[in-house]
């Protein structure tokens, strides 16, 4: 019988928290999120400890975060004035980031998320206005009231999905991207990006084993094609093993792990080496006007 630590979706987001508080506490860290390990707690460390291939999780929080970090900095001096972070989770950029004090950030995430979100950060002060939303995303009707309620306030939007779309079937994902085009002042969307060669290694072994109560659905036959079917284009794409090489962070692979690639690269064509550095990453998304 195989363990498993994960008992629903929300789980990971201490699972993913444990990771931001390891990144943090690294002298060379990336980022700094002093309240990652408050909200990880034994929980987050627990689901770390069980699962498989740790060096990679840690290595893709910590390039995952940076990326998106710089994302919304860039947006930010653009003119984006709203963040909104769907499936929040348990992510505390509003007060690590600096961001102007009038800019408008809200959370939605189930209910049971944003209790214990604000019961645990009861005495922290965010950097600028915060708004926690309890909402179920499946809930489209919910969902599509919250998101006209904000776009109303706001002059130019960011939506924020991370680590969200991969857990939504195809027919979701779509429901999802059709709601953010109708937003006037929509400008960007950050998504997660996987290749097939990566959902395919998320979706079988160990890990998959660890994560069945929270399985990867998202698995269009062409990523791209099925954004612009709904509106959407990568205005950027920031594939995490390239940036990881730009940072000078690779991933820290076992050297048994890193001689059988070695031994596959050498033999791999042009266009296979260049598919193996696009294998995951983060897409800065803009609506087809």
């Amino acid at each position: 019988m195989v363990d498993t630590p994960i008992e629903n979706v929300s789980d990971t987001a201490f699972w993913i928290a444990h990771y931001r508080a390891v990144e943090s506490a690294r002298p060379d860290a990336l980022f700094h999120d002093p309240l990652a390990g408050l909200l990880a707690g034994e929980q987050g460390r627990k689901i770390a400890q069980n699962m498989p291939m740790s060096f990679m999780t840690e290595w893709v929080v910590a390039i995952r975060t940076y990326i998106i970090d710089d994302y919304i900095r860039r947006a930010v001096k653009e003119g984006v004035d709203t963040v909104v972070n769907l499936g929040a989770g348990l992510d505390t950029r509003p007060y690590r980031m600096d961001l102007p004090n009038t800019f408008l950030w809200v959370e939605a995430d189930y209910p049971r998320m944003i209790e214990f979100k604000q019961s645990r950060l009861s005495r922290e002060i965010p950097r600028f206005k915060l708004e926690r939303v309890a909402l179920d995303l499946a809930d489209r009707a919910a969902r599509q009231r919250l998101l006209a309620e904000v776009d109303a306030r706001s002059k130019k939007l960011l939506v924020l999905t991370e680590g969200v779309i991969v857990y939504l079937s195809n027919e979701e994902a779509a429901s999802l991207a059709d709601d953010l085009y109708a937003m006037p002042h929509i400008s960007y969307w950050i998504v997660d990006y996987l290749s097939p060669e990566a959902t395919k290694f998320r979706t079988r072994g160990r890990l998959a084993q660890k994560t069945k109560n929270a399985p990867f659905k998202f698995k269009p036959a062409d990523w791209s094609a099925f954004f612009r079917e709904h509106g959407w284009r990568a205005k950027e794409m920031r594939y995490m093993s390239e940036e990881g090489d730009r940072v000078k962070r690779p991933a820290r692979v076992p050297l048994f792990l890193k001689a059988m690639m070695l031994f596959r690269m050498i033999f791999a064509s042009k266009e296979r080496l260049a598919q193996f550095k696009k294998f995951a990453g983060y897409a800065l998304m803009e609506p087809i006007r």
